[in-house]
Parts: C-alpha cells; structure tokens; sequence
C-alpha cells in the first residue's frame, strides 16, 4: 500500500513524511483492515512530526504512519470478529485500545488507562490506504454523514464534546472558547448543546468568520498576546482553551471570574492559580467510547457540523506546513 511515513522527527518545512510504498496490515484476531476513505490532520500530528514530544515517549516506534481520525471502508475481518460485516463504513478515534482491566477501564475511562495505544503515535495511523484497528475500538458510521468529509468527528469532534462535558456548562451560564480551529469550532456547538452563551476568542479574523457559522453567540477578536481582553475578566463561568499557546492558558485564568471552571485541552502551565476565586481547573483528552458514540449519534441528527477541506494523502507535507502557518480553516482531511 502507499502510506504517508514518518522516519525521523524534523520540522514540517523540510517534508519529513515521505510517500512510499509501505506493508498492508494483515488482520490478527479481532482486528478489522479497512480502505481508508479520509484521514484528518490534527495539529498534534504536527507536534509529533516534529519532535515536540519525543520527551514524551512520542512517537513511540519510527517508523511510523501518523493519523488518529480515520473513516474507511471494511475489506477484510479477523477471526473471531463479528459486530462489523465487510462493507461496512467505520471509524476510528485516537484511542487504539486498552487494557479492559484497570480501574480506569472499569470505569468507563479507557481514554486515562496507563496501557492505552494511540492510533498515529503508537500504532501505525490513517496516513494510507489501509489501516488495521480494533474491532471492539472501531465505530459504525451512521449512512447519513458522509465518509469524505466526517473523519474530524474522530478526533475533534470527542474531543470537543468530552471537554464540554467536563466544563459545568448550562443555561444562563457564559463558556468562553479560546482557539477556533480544528478542535475550538466544534466545540462552539457542542458547548451550545449544554445551552450555554457561547463567546468564542480568536486571534485571526478568518478563525472568527467560522466560529460566526458555528454559532458562537459572540466573537471576540483578540492579538497575539491575549492583553486586550480587559473587558471580559472575571465574566465567564466557563473556558475551554484549544489554544495551543501558554498566552491563551493565561488568559482564561483571567477571564474566568468566581468558582469558574477552566479546561485546559492543550499542553501548558496555570502560572497564576489565585485560590481565593475556588477555581476548578481540568485537563481533558480525547473521550471514551461512549463519548465517541455520543458524538456519532449527535452528528447523525445534524446538532454538530464540520468546515473541512479536502487534500490528497500526497500532500500532507504541504498540509502540514500550511497548518504550522495557520492557514487551514476548521479541519484538513487526507484522500488516499
């Protein structure tokens, strides 16, 4: 098969990834091979690709196939596995699997057990035209969201839903959104899902046009440095940051007034932690199945909408270097 593969970490600008031909996965017991349809491009792929988290045991083999939100097609089944049919269209999120056993497991948090595979850091991703998952981590598409455009839902889209879960969202209450792109205009709607008044901030006026078509009831265009948002301190109940920038970590912290609550969905520190507001601060990753089925469900009745842009797999380098730029608009997506 041909396959997007990643040899050595180095930056986006020397086209680290080269397109070659690669072994076609051969499903063990349990597993599921599909074509692959779409593959997203998350800005964490980037990070990887680059080396940003080598520190962090990531990626874990070189080399590797890069890719964690993917929706193919089943072409062949492993023994033993029988809640898919070939044919069938299916989805795979970042959580590869995990261990079934830990109390994590037990409790409907696989995405935090301590075994955890992650799908284009661990295992091969969906940078191919095939890929080779778990049948009980893999997901049937509803027939009405279409394969070409919908893989985002797989990471972004849980992503999104799991930190709105966690924010203490509900009517009558303000849930700020800072970072409005792969991950940040999904979660404008499933914020609103909670009927909470939805302010999204962003630093590019492109990025603010498409939190507008996502709903956000205002738009706030802030610069680089996050000084000027004075007038929204201590006014927001929620913050979700999708921001990948300490700057947009500080901010929220400010923004968010009395026993708020902050979720913090990237990499980075809370420098100024002031007790006495009785903060809750939480990191959110990914999301379980039952989040990702949650997600599937919510998109099949067309209450979560994604701003996608089509590439060819052979082009994820430029791809790449277009979303180190910022100059990819909601979500990037691979064609094989």
């Amino acid at each position: 098969m041909k396959a997007m593969v990643l040899h050595k970490p180095a930056p986006a600008e020397t086209d680290p990834l080269r397109y070659e031909d690669y072994p076609t996965p051969t499903p063990r017991r349990g597993e599921v091979l599909i074509r692959v349809i779409s593959c997203g491009v998350c800005h964490s792929n980037l990070h990887m690709i680059e080396g940003d988290w080598v520190k962090y045991g990531v990626p874990a083999k070189l080399p590797i196939i890069p890719g964690h939100e993917i929706i193919g097609k089943v072409v062949e089944l492993g023994e033993g596995v029988e809640n898919f049919r070939k044919g069938d269209i299916v989805g795979a999120q970042p959580l590869y699997s995990a261990c079934g056993r830990c109390e994590y497991c037990l409790t409907g948090n696989e995405h935090l057990c301590n075994s955890v595979q992650i799908t284009g850091e661990t295992v091969d991703g969906g940078y191919a035209e095939y890929f080779v998952g778990k049948a009980d981590y893999m997901y049937k598409v509803p027939d009405n969201i279409d394969p070409e455009t919908s893989s985002p839902l797989f990471c972004p889209g849980v992503t999104a839903y799991r930190a709105s879960k966690l924010a203490n969202l509900g009517p009558g209450k303000k849930a700020y959104v800072l970072g409005i792109g792969g991950v940040g205009h999904v979660a404008i709607q499933t914020s609103k899902l909670f009927g909470s008044e939805v302010i999204a901030v962003s630093t590019s006026e492109s990025h603010a046009k498409l939190a507008e078509e996502m709903g956000a009831d205002k738009v706030v265009v802030t610069n680089r440095d996050y000084s000027n948002l004075e007038d929204h301190y201590e006014k927001a109940d929620s913050v979700i940051v999708f921001s990948p920038s300490q700057r947009a970590i500080d901010a929220a912290v400010k923004l968010a007034k009395k026993q708020a609550t902050v979720v913090v969905g990237v990499f980075g520190n809370i420098n100024d932690f002031r007790f006495p507001k009785e903060l809750v601060i939480r990191g959110s990753v990914v999301g379980s199945r039952k989040d990702m089925q949650e997600v599937l469900n919510l998109a099949s009745k067309g209450l979560i909408k994604l701003k996608v842009t089509k590439f060819k797999l052979q082009e994820a380098n430029e791809v790449l270097k277009k979303l180190k730029r910022g100059e990819i608009v909601g979500r990037a997506v691979l064609l094989p």
